[in-house]
């Protein structure tokens, strides 16, 4: 069973840094789109970036531009996403997604076929 599985979510202050990793179960991945995406309670989940197959193109939210970074290494189907300069507005359930339909960075969760199971990042003010 193909699975995604995310690590690194926590605790932390405003201004503070959290790095999230996501790990496939199988090497299909390498040639889909992944995202990652956010929800926090009581609101739709949303796009926070998104990265090409290839790595050379990445998408991302206004709200975190400058401050998150997607990143993946060729060949491989792993997924960092580093989150710099953390706000409350940041809190919620972190979600890592990979698209079997695209290998662009596209930002609708409606592209994303694989889901993980989420990690919680809390940002405390």
């Amino acid at each position: 069973q193909v699975r995604l599985v995310e690590s690194g979510g926590g605790s932390v202050q405003t201004g503070g840094s959290l790095r999230l990793s996501c790990a496939a179960s199988e090497r299909i991945f390498d040639s889909y789109a992944m995202g990652w995406f956010r929800q926090a309670p009581g609101k739709e989940r949303e796009i926070v970036a998104a990265i090409s197959w290839s790595g050379d193109s990445t998408n991302y939210a206004d709200s975190v531009k400058g401050r998150f970074a997607i990143s993946r290494v060729s060949g491989t189907s792993t997924v960092s996403l580093q989150m710099n300069n953390l706000k409350p507005e940041d809190t919620a359930v972190y979600y890592c997604a990979a698209s079997e339909f695209t290998g662009t960075a596209a930002t609708s969760k409606g592209f994303y076929t694989y889901w993980g199971q989420g990690t919680h990042v809390t940002v405390s003010s």
